[in-house]
């Protein structure tokens, strides 16, 4: 049966030294702290002698831990410890440190700190982008000119997974949205007399901006986290190190057909989307409007220009890559655990459309610089 806890103070010419004894764990928790607060010599300990303690758990160990801490001491003023005892007090007193760094008062100095972290997370964010980028565009030019290392299986995989099974959402999102926009804008056009300009207006929008941006928010929240979901498994599970022990490149096999399917689908689907929009848009017209479907379309086979087409399409590529690298890469960046797969994950949606929101913005202004 184990010795109970107690401890005693002793004066030497070096200093007060606490003598430990008996089983310091969590039964005893109660009945030592109380003790060693209202010690009145406690203050004055410099050394602590573990020599004959029975047994130490975490509980123990924090009680000796906030001694230290309270008395300015580190772990060298533990005499006779074990090499166990010494490493777990090492590491409750770690935490206590922790947990005083984030409990101090806020500081308006504060504000740089976190200011500097923040910024320091964004070069490296930045920087293992960039990386990435550069890997995969020196391993896509020697698998194209490859036919045989095509894995057209998983390709044909991604584009049913992306493509066939995001059309239904994209195309109801597109149809609302384009209703919507040919309504409010035909109402704040009747004032003017001016409403069959609302065909103008719809199809301006989508073939330029709404088509391919729509279907590019949609499937950075779809599509990016589902790759991220997909390779943080396979990283938390050791596939990926299980890969590159047999040989074979992770890029080759997990990114490059994630983003063929890609830049297949997003041009096809934004066109979906621009039909889908002129459609809703006709429907609105055709119901609540004194626009006939004939009127509609005549005015936008009149009004229609090549050029607002070409904008939108050729967006389109550039966001597949952006939206398939980034979901690529944060799923490489997963630990193994399942939080970080949930972490990642959000990390990728949100880093996706921020990046598709803010190229989206500089095509215009290089669009309209250009004059297209």
């Amino acid at each position: 049966m184990d010795q109970a806890p107690a401890f005693q103070i002793e004066t030497t010419p070096s200093g007060d030294i606490a003598r430990l004894r008996g089983a310091w764990t969590l039964p005893g928790f109660a009945r030592l702290q109380p003790a060693l607060d209202g010690h009145r010599q406690i203050a004055t300990v410099r050394r602590i002698d573990l020599g004959d303690i029975e047994r130490l758990d975490s509980a123990g160990a924090l009680l000796v831990a906030r001694v230290l801490k309270r008395n300015g001491l580190d772990l060298d003023a533990l005499e006779k410890a074990s090499d166990e005892q010494r490493a777990l007090i090492a590491a409750t007193r770690a935490t206590l440190d922790q947990q005083v760094a984030h409990a101090r008062p806020k500081h308006w100095t504060d504000l740089f700190e976190r200011a500097g972290h923040a910024t320091a997370v964004l070069v490296d964010q930045v920087r293992r982008m960039l990386g990435f980028i550069g890997l995969v565009a020196v391993r896509f030019p020697s698998v194209m000119v490859q036919p045989a290392r095509w894995r057209l299986t998983s390709i044909v995989s991604h584009v049913e997974q992306t493509g066939v099974d995001a059309l239904p959402i994209v195309a109801l999102l597109s149809f609302m949205v384009g209703a919507v926009i040919t309504f409010l804008g035909a109402t704040v056009l009747q004032e003017f007399g001016a409403s069959v300009f609302a065909v103008e207006l719809v199809s301006f929008s989508f073939l330029r901006e709404f088509g391919v941006l729509l279907t590019a928010i949609l499937l950075a929240g779809r599509t990016a986290s589902a790759f991220t979901a997909q390779i943080g498994a396979m990283k938390a599970r050791e596939e990926i190190d299980a890969l590159r022990t047999l040989g074979m490149d992770p890029v080759d096999i997990l990114v490059l057909p994630r983003l063929l399917a890609l830049l297949v689908v997003l041009p096809l689907l934004t066109c979906v989307a621009m039909a889908a929009g002129i459609i809703g848009g006709l429907v609105i017209c055709a119901t609540s409007l004194d626009i006939s479907s004939a009127m509609f379309l005549a005015r936008l086979q009149d009004t229609f220009e090549f050029r607002h087409f070409l904008v939108g399409v050729i967006k389109a590529p550039v966001f597949a890559l952006v939206i398939g690298i980034v979901g690529c890469l944060q799923g490489f960046e997963v630990g193994g655990s399942a939080e970080s797969v949930g972490r990642h994950t959000t990390t990728s949606v949100v880093q996706a459309i921020f990046l598709v929101i803010m190229l989206d913005a500089v095509f215009a202004l290089v669009f309209q610089t250009l004059g297209i």
